[in-house]
């Protein structure tokens, strides 16, 4: 197989760290669903930053301010127009997706009452869990579980039958860390908002991978990571209607949040300032907005369609192992494969495959609810990005086979 929407030679070059070796051999990233690897054209853009104009932003008069803020709101629209917000002040800038979704989580502890229920997904992330745990523990509501099949899809019959009057918010990832699905968030927010329920989707996996439309969506809140599309680490967005926005209580109190202090009250900064407390990541900020503008000079249409390439190949070509299994065969799914072999713990393989220079994830991956579905301790996890080739992906499949030999 030869892909070619792609000029993945020239592509690869904008990447530092894939020129490395490890133990001896090329390396091979494959390790794309946790951290995405990072341009030149991005790393130049945070050396500019702290070389040349570093400074606090929205606080001072000088020239270096000035030209900090600018930058840094320039990005906010950048991450606007790429999610097609309808306004700036509906992109919060935040740590990552985590931070984001715990922001929503403490507003609406203040909002629910004994008795609501909030709908999670089975495939969802800890990240996605953990926070609506501790809101209902705080408050009362309670948390109901969409199902899964065991081809990794969820159970949109069982979901409609949940939603109700009770149903106060819904939580999904748009597509699955673990697994690679897809979700369809289009239906499970129309039919979210029928019953009269808002919706927070993780954006986390989708965000590399396709260009989510947030009026199209018409989705209430969404998150992203900026290191899962090349941007660096410590930085992400929540984007939230404005309406939502307003109605929830600011998550940090600090500097730049606030209107106007005394000893007797506070009033609060109009949006997006009232949810970012604090000196932000500026440099990461700036720098989100950069990798925004590699990935759109790539073309995102083109960067789905070279990774399904990837994705069906290795699909292919990993299917020929005798005893290997894939776990999500989601008919709608991206770049995404998690496996075993049988009689072999994921661990040892990834471990073999590290000493071959191929890098992947073993483990629950955050996402232990959908390992303890299938009755597994783990997965060896291989996720592919538009700058990883097919040769790389033969290597893969090469070192599995001789981690299998070597193990059994």
């Amino acid at each position: 197989m030869q892909a070619t929407t792609l000029d993945v030679t020239a592509i690869r070059k904008d990447f530092p760290i894939l020129q490395r070796k490890v133990n001896g051999y090329p390396l091979v990233y494959l390790d794309n669903a946790a951290t995405s690897q990072t341009p030149r054209q991005v790393i130049d853009v945070i050396v500019d930053y702290y070389s040349r104009y570093n400074a606090n932003i929205h606080r001072g008069v000088h020239a270096l301010s000035q030209e900090a803020t600018d930058a840094y709101e320039q990005a906010r629209e950048k991450i606007r127009s790429h999610f097609n917000a309808a306004h700036s002040h509906e992109i919060i800038f935040t740590s990552g997706t985590t931070e984001a979704i715990n922001l929503v989580a403490n507003g609406f502890s203040s909002l629910l009452a004994e008795g609501d229920e909030i709908l999670v997904s089975a495939m969802e992330h800890h990240s996605n869990i953990v926070p609506w745990q501790m809101l209902c523990e705080r408050n009362g509501a309670k948390l109901r579980v969409i199902p899964m099949n065991q081809q990794g899809e969820l159970e949109m019959d069982t979901y409609r039958e949940m939603l109700s009057g009770k149903t106060k918010l819904v939580f999904c990832n748009h597509i699955s860390n673990a697994l690679g699905t897809i979700n369809p968030v289009e239906e499970i927010i129309r039919l979210a908002h029928d019953s009269g329920a808002a919706v927070l989707i993780d954006g986390a996996q989708a965000a590399p991978h396709l260009k989510a439309d947030m009026q199209q969506l018409d989705v209430d809140f969404y998150t992203v990571s900026a290191h899962k599309l090349c941007g660096p680490t410590g930085v992400g967005m929540l984007y939230g209607k404005e309406e939502w926005l307003r109605k929830l209580p600011p998550y940090k109190g600090g500097g730049e949040m606030i209107a106007e202090v005394t000893f007797e009250k506070t009033t609060y900064a109009d949006l997006p300032h009232k949810f970012e407390a604090g000196t932000p990541n500026i440099a990461g900020g700036i720098a989100f907005g950069a990798a925004l503008d590699y990935l759109n000079a790539i073309g995102m249409e083109a960067i789905a369609r070279y990774e399904q390439e990837l994705l069906a190949y290795a699909t292919q070509k990993l299917q020929e192992i005798e005893g290997l299994r894939i776990y999500g065969t989601a008919a709608d799914k991206t770049s995404v494969i998690s496996f075993n072999i049988d009689g072999i713990h994921p661990y040892d393989i990834g471990t073999l495959l590290d000493k071959m220079g191929i890098a992947v994830r073993t483990g629950h991956h955050c996402a232990q609810p959908i390992m303890d579905f299938y009755q597994i301790p783990g997965t060896v996890r291989a996720s592919f990005c538009f700058y990883n080739s097919i040769e790389e992906i033969d290597r893969l499949v090469e070192g599995v086979k001789k981690a299998k030999d070597m193990l059994l």
